[in-house]
This record gives structure tokens, sequence and C-alpha cells, in this order.
């Protein structure tokens, strides 16, 4: 399944992030350089299906966005339209926990059952609101970290890719052919994997103490 996620607040509730739990139908921005992104992607663009689509009816296995990375997106597109507030099912939890096993108890305490997080809008068939022609629309800056990383992941110390479906996956032979193609080193890699995490509300490694949890606590 190719995904898509976003929070404000790490398992936050209320009302949207507009106000409501609507998004705008027609938001416009510029469309980025998008020479910027890997020549491999710029290629699975023009493609057509792209990991910036995801199945409709399954907008609850996207990935949730923190507060920081709706800021940064606000500030380059004026904050129209372009996130919207999903409920944290059972599913949802379970997409989670997957992407960090053994921290299911953080998990659950970062995104409650009976609590909501924000997600990328998407249109109804499934593609991302910041899907243009030629790629996203976004630099590459002011895109959530999951997007700036994907297909790569972490399992512990050891890079992995997320999707098999992915072009870049499937034209690399190993993930150091997969890095070459994605234009990354492992050093800045796992910084952006350590960051997507701080960003979520967990510590940047596995075991470290969270102390955005400790935080509130105290």
């Amino acid at each position: 399944m190719d995904v898509l996620l976003s929070t404000r607040r790490p398992g936050g509730g209320g009302k949207g992030f507009f106000g409501k739990d609507t998004v705008q139908e027609n938001p416009s921005i510029t469309p980025a350089n998008t020479a910027q992104d890997p020549h491999v992607c710029s290629r699975c663009a023009d493609m057509g299906r792209t990991c910036c689509n995801l199945t409709p009816g399954q907008e609850e296995l996207c990935f949730p966005l923190s507060g920081i990375e709706m800021d940064r997106i606000g500030d380059f597109t004026g904050r129209r339209g372009w996130f919207t507030q999903e409920p944290n099912t059972e599913a949802f939890l379970g997409f989670m926990t997957k992407l960090f096993p053994g921290e299911e108890h953080l998990v659950r305490r970062l995104f409650h059952p009976r609590k909501s997080h924000y997600r990328l809008a998407t249109l109804p068939d499934g593609s991302c609101k910041m899907l243009g022609e030629h790629g996203c629309r976004l630099p590459r800056e002011a895109r959530p970290y999951y997007c700036r990383l994907f297909p790569l992941w972490f399992s512990g110390e050891s890079p992995m890719a997320l999707a098999g479906n992915c072009l870049a996956v499937s034209e690399s032979r190993g993930t150091a052919a997969l890095l070459r193609s994605m234009d990354m080193s492992r050093r800045t890699a796992r910084d952006l994997f350590s960051r997507l995490r701080m960003a979520w509300g967990l510590p940047p490694e596995k075991g470290m103490e969270n102390v955005t949890i400790r935080l509130k606590q105290d």
C-alpha cells in the first residue's frame, strides 16, 4: 500500500486545524522545482501513480503530521486546506506500531485511541493535494519527514525499504544502491529518521528516555 501521514499534536483531539473537520476543495500553491527531486522520483511521477497516492477508503493508514511539519508547510503554502483530521483508529494504531516495533505502549500514549491526529489532505482518487503533474509541489525542505525519507526506514541501526512497489526500490540492488538512487547518504537518512521520531513525539532513538512524555507528566 502507498502511504501518506500527519498530526497537529501527537494524539490531539478537538476541532480541525482550520476550526472544522473539512478542507478547501481547490487550494492552490505555486509548484516547486521538481528538478530538486532524485531523478528516479521525477521519472516515477511522470509515469503516473506514485507514493503520493493512497487507496481510497484507506485514509486512516496515512502517516500523521506533527505541528512543526504543519507549520513548515503552512509557511510555504499559506495554510490553505492541506490538512485533515483523522481519528486514531485501531487500524491506524496497528500501522504505527508496525513502524515502531517494541514501542507500542509509547505509540498508544502519543496517539490515544479516543483522540485524533492530522494528516495530509487527499483528493477523492487518493492522491495527495500537494501532488502536481510532475511530482510534489512543495520544495523538499518543506515536505513532511516521512515523505523526504520514503521509501527508506530504519529498524535499529539498519536502513530498510518500506515499499516493494517503489520504482527506486525495484531498480536498486541493496540498500547502498537505494541510498544513491535517492541522492541520500546513510547519515542523512538516519538524521531524517531521528527528526521524524522527535517530531512525532518519540525519543530520537529507540530505548532513550522520552522527554516529551516526561515533561507532560511533570
